[in-house]
């Protein structure tokens, strides 16, 4: 339920927009901008395409946007800062230091990775010569399947312990679907040309990876076909990702013995015990239907095919850290039939990927105190709460609202908890064991990951304190149970926040992603949480039926556009998405209106208001392959860049009034026809 700005980056920096007698900039490059085309006819372009014409997608990207270029800054920071570890000498034994430099060595060590290659993949399998025979198909489902699962191998199923959302102080486990390689249920069951296309690549991918790793090509097409069957078997019974979004629909509280009762033919003692896990009181079951099926699976099908199936999620996760061909194979389909990527990111990139993934907030220590000025923290909450003000003044100024509803979301606004740069507190480590081998560590890895959810939630109230993403991204989010927003200190610099520009600048950009994710809090899914952030309703039914009539508006219009000849945008999937950069933008605007007005000087040639507007349509310029955006109207809550731009600003009057936008325009919407939540 945690709502992002978008789907992930990172980067440094933030210092404020206002004060003294410094003279600040517009913020703007006008060389970003493609002024042969008219504002009302294509704002996005008009905004965006001299910054697109200037950065060609690269090889190694299947889209490359404001965020992707300070991905890249990160990396290289990143990349500086583990240089400059491994670079001393005697680093103690155990040490963060001494973990995150040997993590990287082993994943930079191609030689070592291609020569023993086989040993590790043997190990890890478990299997004679990887030919896992049907006379010990039992010993290793009861044996090396479990181990696997503790590290880190996909299942039929997941589990994940985390805030109770009706009971949002304390943690519980929650059952939820899975099982699928591909993510989601639709590339399994659409049947478009594209997505068929897809699902041939990845039964050729299935074939071509287990015959690298041995297996006789008649028993690499028993695996693919138990695979194709079975995962095909779990997604008919799993839920859309916009089911997924219906918070209510997926909250199954019961018993633990209720839960054995309902679905007698998994050992839930046994799967349980394997991680530790005994005297369970009460379980969510997200989602019972995909539940039923995994459990039928478990019932009806052969144990090995079964074992195949297994074998299929632990070979595919191992080929990204063993060796260059096992690699090629697993990008070839995930990179390049999935995405549309070219080329692989270079071996230095997937390493500092490992060191963020396996031991992120250590990793986030150093880069704080390299990048991230501690005044910067400071600034930052001044300008949260010049959102906060405006958010106010956005709810007291709705006439769909009633008196009563209204002070409860005051309530629920005052009541927020703002985290910025980086935790107040950090993860130990200690518990990690880095070696040589980096399969062995990314598996040590997500072993400690686990144990650690396990150890540190399991039976114990929730942490409000726990950071769900590291310092050095750049991204933002809302989580709904612990009623937070969080912005990292990677996200605090241009092209969301500049030092040097002005207040109009900042606020379009930062101050949009502020209040994007202060709304998330009252969005068509936050709206559900109380300031508490317990799943409840606290609306009267007329106020519901109200908002329910002007989000309707909202997926209506994103509905219709059409993303690609015959392709167009779920507008139930993004609706939180879009209802959050609708809020971001009329108060942030309401923000810029208090601090500085609106009558400040021209400068660029743009008025305070242009330049607003200019610098949020900045943050999303990007260039985007076709493989890229089919992947994400299929599985991204979030709507495509062009369309956070030219789909929101014509819901927003504010924008026609800046740039004399008319009906004469094509991108002109009739003032009955915009949403009217904000």
């Amino acid at each position: 339920m945690k709502k992002t700005v978008m789907a992930g980056v990172v980067a440094a920096g933030l210092t404020a927009c206002t004060g003294g007698d410094r003279l600040y900039t517009s913020g703007l490059d006008k060389a970003d901008m493609d002024t042969t085309v008219s504002a009302g006819v294509d704002f996005y372009q008009y905004a965006t395409g001299g910054w697109q014409k200037m950065h060609p997608l690269p090889a190694d990207h299947s889209r490359f946007g404001s965020f992707d270029v300070l991905q890249e800054n990160c990396n290289r920071q990143l990349r500086e800062i583990i240089d400059s570890v491994s670079a001393q000498k005697n680093l103690r034994a155990g040490s963060i230091e001494q973990k995150i430099a040997r993590l990287y060595n082993s994943a930079m060590d191609s030689v070592r990775l291609n020569e023993e290659s086989g040993y590790a993949v043997e190990a890890f399998l478990a299997c004679d010569g990887y030919q896992c025979s049907p006379d010990i198909t039992a010993q290793w489902l009861g044996k090396v399947w479990p181990r696997m699962q503790r590290q880190g191998v996909m299942g039929l199923f997941g589990f994940y312990i985390g805030a109770d959302e009706k009971d949002s102080r304390n943690n519980i486990l929650s059952i939820y679907q899975g099982g699928l390689t591909l993510g989601q249920k639709d590339y399994y069951l659409d049947t478009d040309a594209e997505t068929a296309k897809i699902r041939s690549a990845y039964a050729k991918y299935i074939v071509d990876l287990c015959t690298h790793m041995s297996f006789a090509p008649k028993d690499a097409e028993r695996i693919k076909d138990d695979v194709i069957r079975i995962e095909t078997r779990l997604a008919k019974a799993s839920r859309s990702m916009t089911e997924l979004r219906d918070p209510e629909a997926n909250y199954n509280k019961m018993s633990y013995a209720e839960l054995k009762k309902s679905f007698p033919g998994i050992g839930w003692d046994g799967y349980f015990a394997n991680f530790g896990i005994k005297g369970l009181d009460s379980v969510i079951v997200g989602q019972p239907e995909a539940i039923r099926e995994a459990e039928a699976v478990l019932v009806t099908e052969k144990p090995e095919a079964l074992q195949n199936v297994y074998l299929w999620h632990a070979i595919n996760m191992a080929s990204d850290y063993i060796d260059d061909d096992s690699r090629a194979l697993n990008f070839a389909f995930w990179g390049k039939a999935f995405s549309g990527i070219a080329q692989d990111k270079p071996r230095w990139k997937r390493a500092v990927a490992s060191v963020e993934d396996c031991l992120g907030e250590a990793l986030g220590q150093l880069y704080v105190k390299r990048f991230f000025p501690p005044e910067a923290k400071e600034r930052m909450q001044k300008l949260v709460a010049n959102l906060q003000v405006a958010l106010g003044q956005r709810i007291d100024a709705q006439d769909w609202m009633s008196a009563g509803t209204k002070k409860v979301a005051h309530d629920k606004l005052d009541a927020f908890y703002v985290k910025i740069g980086y935790p107040d507190k950090w993860k130990d480590y200690s518990a990690v064991k880095i070696t040589d081998s980096y399969l062995d560590n990314i598996l040590a890895c997500n072993e400690w990951k686990i144990r650690d959810m396990i150890e540190s939630r399991l039976g114990k109230p929730v942490d409000r304190d726990e950071w769900q993403m590291t310092p050095q991204t750049v991204n933002a989010y809302y989580n709904p149970t612990t009623n937070e927003i969080c912005f990292p200190a990677g996200i605090l610099q241009r092209p969301f926040f500049d030092m040097a520009a002005d207040d109009a600048f900042n606020y379009g950009a930062i101050g949009v992603v502020i209040g994007h994710e202060m709304t998330h809090g009252f969005d068509d899914q936050g709206a559900q949480y109380d300031k508490d952030g317990n799943l409840r309703k606290w609306w009267t039914d007329q106020d519901t039926r109200r908002f329910t009539e002007r989000i309707q508006v909202m997926r209506r219009y994103h509905d219709g556009i059409e993303v690609l000849p015959g392709l167009h945008a779920n507008g139930s999937l993004t609706l939180g998405e879009n209802m959050a950069d609708h809020g971001g933008l009329q108060v942030a605007f309401q923000a810029l209106r208090n601090v500085s007005g609106l009558d400040g000087d021209v400068k660029d040639g743009f008025t305070p208001a242009q330049r607003f507007f200019l610098a949020y349509a900045g943050v999303w310029g990007q260039n985007i392959r076709e493989e890229e955006i089919r992947k994400r109207v299929k599985g991204d809550p979030h709507q495509l860049g062009k369309w956070r731009v030219n789909g929101q600003l014509p819901h927003i009057d504010a924008w026609y009034e800046a740039f004399g936008i008319t009906e004469k325009d094509p991108m002109f919407v009739k003032k009955e026809d915009r949403v009217t939540i904000w």
